[in-house]
């Protein structure tokens, strides 16, 4: 047939192998195919199997190590740093060569934004139960606020600098093939802007990925020059065969775990617009669930130790309806952060502004919350807290919950269920029921706080018939209880199930309209019916799922379970302005969509931001129209990367 005269594809690049190609071919043991360049960058970098099959090969394609590097290709920012072993691996050189952080004394200075602590606040479901009745299942809301920094709206903004604690970035970006054109003039746009956002005492290292991974610039404080060199850096980046974001990942790890300096606040920011095609993830012939496991770096993993979450969270960006959302998600669900996808290209920057407007503003760390039961026969049944660690001792009599790092203004809701045991005839009018205490470190000052909330107590009067119900905890039951039918409408789309998912976000969506949060006009779960619906359509059909569905609601997921704010919802609401200096915004329901739930867990810093993004975005778009014909920066040979940067 003429189906069989086309071309093969390799299965790392993708790129055609058919006859009277000018590529050299290497056919494997198991009688794969590959272009011999892409099999060899892969067994460098020492995966010894299949990347099809996963069987493990006898023999192997010879890699002769460069005797110099090519004059076509420009001097690498790593080519003169010191230990280098060997200069064709990443892998042996030591990243210690990152620029000095601020003396401790002053960053602190000014860090200490306020006397401000987090506010801890409970709420039980019902303000009282009778007497000679028992609650097994009795709902009390745990209300966890972070502290404001200085101006958190209009110098987040960029109007002004903020006191907070400065940040290690490493941003790993995907500069394979499919990033060619607008999509890469679009990255350096947004990287731009993150350079030019980052204050005096962050630093900030860049890693580009695609066959191979290539530490671009070290950790670099964001003086003048420092966003000079990055910005040129960034300039530099031109794209290249394969994706490898396992690399990509270690060699950010790698930036983190050698440097001689640390600021208080670390994290590494991912985008990728394709799929891992080096790192064998499935087992043998192709059967079985992917192990992304083998994507996490081991010290960007958190430890679940309960002692607090220093783990570096990676924030995870899916660009178009190719990459692997699975992977994305599980990624940042490893380490802590949180996975958008960016459906639409335009808002690249937008993403990225969103997510480190939040990494710009981090109060709290090492957050984590202590639960003890006071009456003898209350107990604690069960916590709802999401994707964060929770425990409860094994006599129900204690439990705890690792909050982990809270960005300036940002709340965390949990909801525990207790045993309510019948009054005694020689009790009071009230039982009293959890004391609650949360301890954590202020990133700023960095010392240790402990704040406590009021004990929380119910009401045990003869008759409770008119017992006052808690909006807020309602609230949270109708948030959580769609979270986890969320869950289970994915678990069936990944079963090809489609109309039973279908039916499950439907159901789901039927009983958040009737809550009564809902019919009050709260806007969370107005929000989070409209997103029900919009999952529903995205799930009806394999071909939804697979273009836009999967990803669609592992992002909801993820912001969902973390209450984080998303930068998959760029649906911006149709006013966001500044107002006695704090960030107002106002939007039509009708008009919420697109992750549009997931925007009440946006901080005034993170919608500054956006602002600032925005006004950029229109800036830079209005400069264009001025002078037509600019090139893009995205095409052409690579230019020389600034020999400044070493």
């Amino acid at each position: 047939m003429e189906g069989t005269k086309q071309t093969n594809p390799c299965a790392i690049c993708l790129g055609g192998m058919g006859a009277g190609g000018e590529q050299a071919i290497f056919t494997a043991e198991c009688s794969h195919t590959f272009h011999f360049h892409c099999i060899s960058a892969s067994v460098e970098h020492g995966n010894l199997l299949c990347p099809l099959c996963n069987a493990q090969w006898r023999e192997l394609p010879f890699v002769r190590p460069p005797a110099s590097m090519p004059t076509s290709q420009p001097p690498s920012v790593d080519a003169v740093q010191p230990r280098r072993v060997r200069a064709h691996s990443e892998d042996t050189v030591v990243f210690d060569d990152d620029e000095q952080v601020g003396p401790p004394d002053s960053r602190r200075q000014a860090g200490a934004a306020s006397d401000e602590a987090v506010v801890v606040k409970t709420h039980g479901h019902y303000s009282a139960v009778a007497r000679d009745s028992s609650d097994d299942n009795f709902a009390v809301l745990v209300h966890l606020k972070a502290p404001g920094i200085a101006g958190s709206g209009t110098e987040a903004a960029g109007d002004a600098p903020a006191q907070r604690a400065p940040v290690d970035l490493v941003t790993v970006l995907d500069v394979s093939r499919s990033m060619h054109g607008s999509k890469l003039a679009l990255l350096k746009q947004a990287m731009r802007f993150v350079i030019d956002i980052l204050g005096p005492d962050d630093r900030l290292s860049v890693v580009s990925f695609s066959s191979r991974a290539r530490r671009v610039t070290r950790l670099t404080r964001m003086s003048d020059a420092g966003k000079a060199l990055c910005v040129r850096a960034v300039e530099s980046l031109t794209a290249r065969t394969g994706t490898n974001i396992a690399e990509g990942l270690r060699t950010a790890a790698k930036v983190l775990d050698e440097r001689r300096y640390r600021n208080g606040v670390s994290s590494v920011v991912l985008l990728t617009d394709g799929q891992d095609n080096y790192t064998p993830m499935r087992q043998a012939f192709g059967r079985g669930l992917p192990h992304y496991a083998a994507l996490v770096p081991p010290s960007f993993a958190r430890t679940g130790t309960s002692t607090g979450d220093r783990a570096t969270p990676v924030h995870t960006f899916g660009f178009g309806n190719d990459h692997d959302a699975a992977a994305m998600h599980a990624v940042s669900e490893a380490t802590g952060g949180t996975f958008s996808f960016i459906e639409n290209e335009a808002v690249i920057q937008d993403a990225f502004a969103q997510c480190v407007g939040g990494l710009l503003s981090v109060v709290v760390q090492e957050a984590r919350i202590a639960v003890q039961c006071l009456d003898p026969g209350v107990r604690i049944g069960s916590v709802k807290s999401g994707l964060y660690e929770s425990s409860v001792d094994e006599d129900g009599r204690a439990a705890l919950i690792v909050v982990g790092e809270l960005y300036a203004d940002e709340e965390r809701r949990f909801l525990l269920f207790l045993v309510v045991p019948r009054a005694e005839a020689t009790d009071g009018d009230l039982t009293a029921l959890i004391k609650v205490s949360c301890l954590y470190r202020d990133a700023a000052a960095g010392a240790d706080v402990n704040v406590m909330a009021e004990d929380m107590v119910v009401a045990r009067p003869e008759h409770a018939v008119d017992a006052e119900r808690s909006v807020e905890v309602e609230r949270e039951r109708v948030r959580v209880e769609a979270t986890e039918d969320m869950a289970a409408a994915r678990a069936a789309a990944e079963r090809s199930e489609h109309q039973e998912a279908v039916e499950i976000l439907e159901s789901r969506r039927g009983a958040v309209a009737q809550s009564d949060a809902a019919r009050g006009g709260d806007p969370m779960i107005v929000a989070l019916e409209i997103e029900l619906r919009d999952m529903r359509r995205r799930v009806s059909s394999r071909q939804n799922y697979a273009r836009s569905g999967r990803a669609y609601m592992l992002a909801g997921m993820s912001a969902h379970m973390q209450q984080r704010g998303s930068s998959s919802q760029l649906q911006l609401p149709s006013v966001i302005a500044f107002q006695d200096g704090a960030v107002t915004t106002t939007a039509a329901t009708h008009q919420v969509s697109q992750q549009a739930a997931t925007l009440p867990y946006a901080t005034p810093a993170m919608l500054a931001m956006l602002l600032r993004s925005r006004r950029a975005r229109e800036a830079s778009a209005a400069g264009a129209q001025r002078q037509p014909g600019a090139p893009e920066g995205a095409q052409g040979s690579e230019p020389t990367v600034p020999k400044e940067l070493n």
